[in-house]
């Protein structure tokens, strides 16, 4: 049977009997793991081999390991990493070295992943910060420009794959004029569609090819005055696989943030309806994990084939000396603290 189209969080460090019983019953595609979830390495790969194991397959194992204040890993097993800004600042004054710092510490990052077992990080952004938008994105972003923003997610998603770690895309088709914090409720961007194809869905444009993409919970009021993109069809259809061109699978951002209204199974369901390939929902609460399911269908189809394609674009790790790169990477930051202390 082919595994259903979402992927669920876990409430702990190891999974429950009740939760093993789900997992095998529902079959989701894959995991999500939160700091609720790591205490040390060895526990962290324990974990990872448990998940895998209660489903007898290679699934795939997600975080969201960004740098700065979105990381769940961190000290004092695992490096600290800059937020985004921080390659954005050394970008604006040495543009090869902005590149090159920002797939290194991709690629840093996805060696402490792969050490774990975990094969998926949800990164890059590609959202393009606006004035007088909700700072939710702030410092995670890359710049202020979609040139810039695009160039450094390309170089933060081949740093990740050198590293054998699969990126993901987001928030298609654009966070960066949220005018709320998605988490909390749900933003409306009024801007006219003109302004947004030029800038905030011109930075996905160049990263249309990566295997992976997240939606955002944003209204875009020119496209759709209703409907959020992640359970619009209009949006899905005509930005994110038209405007865009991303051929990758999509998946929704978390179904239980506050953005989203209607009970979990109807979140998940519009969500797929509305051109989601994969549901994601991350707090780790059996009970709607269980509604979830029930909504999800086994993948078939257009979104079985992007699933698959973005699994059969995991690799091993290119050969890395982590310690000269760590050093060289330290080095960079410091010219960043130079620059732009704020950001480094």
């Amino acid at each position: 049977m082919s595994p259903r189209a979402f992927i669920t969080g876990i409430e702990g460090r190891g999974l429950s009997p009740a939760e093993r019983s789900f997992l095998r019953a529902a079959e989701p595609w894959g995991f999500i793991l939160f700091k609720r979830n790591v205490n040390e390495p060895d526990q962290v790969r324990d974990l990872v081999a448990e998940l895998r194991e209660t489903l007898g397959r290679d699934a795939p194992v997600l975080i969201d390991q960004e740098g700065g204040r979105v990381q769940r890993l961190g000290p004092p097993h695992w490096p600290a990493y800059p937020a985004g800004a921080a390659y954005g600042a050394l970008f604006g004054a040495d543009p090869d070295a902005g590149l090159e710092a920002a797939r290194l510490g991709a690629r840093l990052i996805a060696d402490d992943l792969t050490t774990l077992g975990i094969d998926v990080d949800c990164l890059p952004l590609a959202d393009v910060p606006a004035a007088g938008a909700d700072p939710v994105i702030g410092p995670r972003a890359y710049g202020d420009s979609a040139a810039q923003v695009s160039a450094i997610a390309q170089a933060v998603a081949a740093g990740l794959m050198e590293g054998g770690v699969l990126p993901v895309l987001k928030h298609l088709p654009g966070h960066g004029r949220a005018n709320a914090d998605s988490h909390e409720r749900l933003p409306v961007v009024k801007v006219d569609r003109a302004t947004l194809e030029a800038s905030d869905f011109q930075a996905f444009r160049p990263l249309a090819r990566l295997p992976l993409g997240m939606t955002a919970h944003v209204v875009y009021a020119a496209i759709d005055p209703v409907e959020p993109a992640t359970t619009s069809a209009r949006v899905i259809a005509d930005v994110i696989r038209g405007s865009i061109a991303f051929d990758g699978a999509l998946m929704s951002d978390d179904l239980s943030m506050n953005a989203l209204a209607g009970s979990i199974a109807e979140r998940a369901r519009a969500a797929l309806a509305a051109g989601c390939d994969l549901a994601l929902h991350c707090n780790g609460n059996l009970q709607e994990m269980e509604q979830v399911a029930g909504a999800t269908p086994p993948l078939a189809g257009e979104p079985a084939r992007r699933a698959q394609a973005a699994l059969d674009a995991r690799t091993k790790p290119a050969p890395l000396d982590v310690s000269a790169a760590r050093a060289a990477f330290s080095a960079m930051m410091a010219r960043v603290s130079r620059i732009n202390p704020l950001t480094a």
